[in-house]
């Protein structure tokens, strides 16, 4: 795993979003209700709408376009269901926060 810096804990807060670059690709990341921290593409997977202009609750992603929701724990589809994030690993070392994106690519489901 080659896992790269993002920000740190400080720029991750509870129940917010933010999107960062990462080798080349968008990385989402989401501050859980509870405080747990998760990478998820970037885009949501229906028609690549950058799920950052979307709505967060702390437990529901949820994509501006077409209301598209996913489980923030998981990336698993809640609204349709037979959808999910890719997600990332993450490590937290000395309040930073690290994310690799080595082969893994955003996800795409059914128009």
């Amino acid at each position: 795993m080659v896992f790269k810096k993002v920000c740190t804990l400080d720029d991750v807060w509870e129940g917010e979003m933010d999107c960062y670059e990462v080798d080349g690709q968008e990385v989402l990341l989401v501050g859980l209700e509870g405080g747990d921290i998760r990478a998820y593409q970037a885009v949501c997977p229906h028609q690549d709408i950058p799920l950052a202009e979307g709505r967060f609750d702390g437990k529901r992603l949820i994509c501006r376009a077409h209301q598209w929701v996913f489980d923030a724990c998981t990336g698993i589809g809640i609204n349709p269901g037979d959808c999910r994030l890719a997600s990332y690993p993450i490590k937290i070392e000395d309040d930073a926060v690290y994310v690799d994106t080595a082969d893994i690519k955003p996800l795409f489901a059914h128009t």
